[in-house]
C-alpha cells in the first residue's frame, strides 16, 4: 500500500522516509524502524528513530519554541487546529488504508480513528479561546485571580492499538493551551500514531519546532521522561510500563497522566434482551481483536441467562470471519505481532488447565487469532483476573446486584463497565462499582473527544483526557495572580 500513496499531499511526501521531525525532517541517530503490515508481513516503508541524544536536543528546542508558540494569538492557534481537523477529513481516503495495514484494523475501526482525530482537533481549537481562569474573592483591597498558564513542554507516549486517537487526544489539547510537544508513538505504529499527526499539523501551519516526532523504543521514552525541559508526561499503555513512567516522573517532580490497562466487566442483568446482549458482548470483546484497553474482558451474566448467553456468544464467535482487512471483508484482523499473539494463547491454554471450558476458538493461524469464548471460569483463573488484550471472552454467572458489584470491584483495574438490562437495577449497580466509566445498555468500548476519559486503580490516575475541564487540568499550571491599585502598606 505504501507505494500507492506516492504523490499525495500528506504521506506521499518523501521527506519523512527514514527521518524524524525535530525542527524539520532530519535523520535520527537511532536505527530506522521498519513499517510492517501484520496481516502479511510486508514492509510498507521505514521511518527514522530518535536516540536519547536526539530527545535531549528536541526538548531543548521545544522549550525555546514554547515561549513563541504560547505568545501566538489564541484565534491563530485555533485556526491551525481547525485546519488540522479539516485535513483529517479531506485526506481520509489516503490515511485509512495506512491505519488498516499498519494496525491490522478493519475499515470501521480505521474510520473511527480518523473521525475522532478530526473531532479532537476541533475540540482543541475551542480550548484556545475557552475561559482560562477565575476571579477569586479576597478580604484585601485588590483583585485576585487564578489563571491557567501553559505548563511548558509536554511528552506524549502512545501505544499500538488505537495509535492515532491515543496520540492526538494529548497532542492537540497540549498545543492548544500553549505548550510544545514531544511525541513518541509505539515503534510498531509510528505512521498512524505519529507521522499522520505530524504531517497534518505541518500542513495546517503549525510552526516548526512546536511538535517533535521522536519514534523509538524504551530508551527514547525514558529520555523524554527524564528531560528537564519536560514538565508533563502523558502516557497511555500497559499498567506495568505506566508504573515505571510514574516512578520516573515523580523522581523528577513532574506530573504524569497515566491511562493504563483494563479488565472491564460487561454485566448482563436478568430480563435483558439476550440477542442484543450477545451482539454487544461480541463487539465489546472481539472489536479490533480485543486489543483495546476498554475491551470487555469479563462477561458477568445473571444465572438465569448464563447458559443460553454462553451458547449464543460461542455461536457468534464461531461465525465471525477473520483475515486480512485490506483483502477481504472480515470482522477480525491480525494480532499486532507474534509476541502478543503468544501471550494471548498462553492465557487461553492456562485457563483450560485451571478448569475453564473452551466453548469457541482458542486457535490461530499466523497472527490471526480466532474469537474465543471460555465458560466455567473461576475468579482466580488468569483469564478472568488478567488483562488479555486479545479476542477472548470469559463468562461467569452472578445471582444478585450486590454479588455482581463485588465481582466487578474485585479486579485491580477500574476503567470501564457496561451494564445491559433494565435501567433501574442498572443504575443501582452503577452506583456500586468502582470505574472511570460506566455505560448502561452499551458495551464497554466507547470514546468521544468531548468526554472525560480515564480509570481508577491499576487503570490509571483518573480522567485526564477529553473535554475542556479535563484537558485544562492535564496541560496547564494554575497561577495565583493579585493586583492592587497602589503598593500595599506593610508594618516594616
Amino acid at each position: 500500500m505504501a507505494q500507492t500513496q506516492e504523490g499525495s499531499t500528506l504521506l506521499g511526501d518523501p521527506r519523512w522516509h527514514n527521518k524524524i521531525l525535530s525542527d524539520g525532517w532530519v535523520p535520527g541517530t537511532g536505527e530506522s524502524l521498519n513499517i510492517t503490515e501484520p496481516a502479511t508481513g510486508k514492509q510498507l516503508g521505514s521511518i527514522g528513530s530518535a536516540s536519547p541524544q536526539d530527545v535531549n536536543a528536541a526538548a531543548t528546542r521545544a522549550a525555546e519554541v514554547q515561549k513563541e508558540w504560547a505568545a501566538v494569538k489564541p484565534t491563530e492557534r485555533a485556526a491551525i487546529l481547525r485546519r488540522a481537523g479539516q485535513l483529517f477529513e479531506e485526506h481520509a481516503a489516503e490515511l485509512q488504508p495506512w491505519i488498516m495495514q499498519e494496525t491490522g484494523a478493519i475499515p470501521p475501526k480505521a474510520d473511527l480513528e480518523l473521525h475522532v482525530a478530526a473531532q479532537e482537533c476541533y475540540e482543541a481549537a475551542a480550548l484556545c479561546t475557552a475561559p482560562s481562569g477565575e476571579v477569586l474573592s479576597t478580604d484585601d483591597p485588590r483583585w485576585s485571580f487564578a489563571r491557567r498558564r501553559p505548563a511548558g513542554v509536554v511528552a506524549v507516549i502512545s501505544p499500538f492499538n488505537f495509535p492515532l486517537i491515543l496520540s492526538i487526544r494529548s497532542v492537540v489539547p497540549a498545543l492548544a493551551l500553549g505548550n510544545t510537544v514531544l511525541l513518541k508513538p509505539d515503534p510498531r505504529t509510528s505512521v498512524t500514531g505519529g507521522l499522520m499527526i505530524a504531517r497534518v499539523l505541518e500542513e495546517a501551519g503549525l510552526p516548526e519546532g512546536a511538535l517533535h516526532l521522536l519514534p523509538g523504543g524504551g530508551d527514547t521514552g525514558a529520555a523524554m521522561v527524564d528531560a528537564p525541559e519536560v514538565r508533563i508526561v502523558s502516557f497511555t499503555g500497559s499498567t506495568a510500563a505506566g508504573r515505571k513512567v510514574g516512578e520516573a516522573a515523580s523522581r523528577n517532580l513532574k506530573r504524569a497522566h497515566l491511562e493504563l490497562g483494563g479488565n472491564n466487566a460487561l454485566v448482563v442483568l436478568p430480563g435483558a434482551d439476550l440477542d442484543a446482549a450477545v451482539s454487544a458482548g461480541a463487539f465489546g470483546s472481539f472489536m479490533h481483536q480485543g486489543q483495546v484497553c476498554m475491551t470487555a474482558g469479563r462477561h458477568l451474566v445473571h444465572e438465569s441467562l448464563v447458559e443460553e448467553y454462553t451458547k449464543k456468544l460461542a455461536e457468534k464467535a464461531k461465525n465471525l470471519p477473520i483475515g486480512d482487512p485490506s483483502a477481504e471483508q472480515v470482522a477480525l484482523g491480525p494480532i499486532i505481532d507474534a509476541g502478543q499473539r503468544d501471550n494471548v494463547h498462553a492465557i487461553v491454554q492456562n485457563a483450560q488447565t485451571q478448569g475453564a471450558q473452551l466453548e469457541a476458538g482458542g486457535d490461530y493461524t499466523d497472527l490471526f487469532y480466532s474469537a474465543t469464548v471460555l465458560s466455567n471460569v473461576a475468579a482466580d483463573n488468569t483469564a478472568w483476573s488478567d488483562e488479555i488484550f486479545g479476542p477472548v471472552a470469559p463468562v461467569m454467572s452472578f445471582g444478585s446486584i450486590e454479588e455482581a458489584a463485588a465481582i466487578v470491584n474485585s479486579s485491580e483495574y477500574g476503567l470501564a463497565v457496561g451494564i445491559l438490562g433494565d435501567v433501574g437495577p442498572a443504575m443501582e449497580l452503577a452506583d456500586l462499582v468502582h470505574s472511570g466509566k460506566v455505560h448502561i445498555n452499551e458495551q464497554t468500548v466507547g470514546d468521544e473527544a468531548n468526554a472525560p476519559f480515564g480509570g481508577v486503580g491499576a487503570s490509571g490516575t483518573g480522567s485526564r483526557f477529553g473535554g475542556a475541564s479535563a484537558n485544562l487540568d492535564a496541560f496547564t499550571e494554575t497561577q495565583w495572580l493579585t493586583v492592587r491599585p497602589s503598593i500595599a502598606q506593610y508594618p516594616f
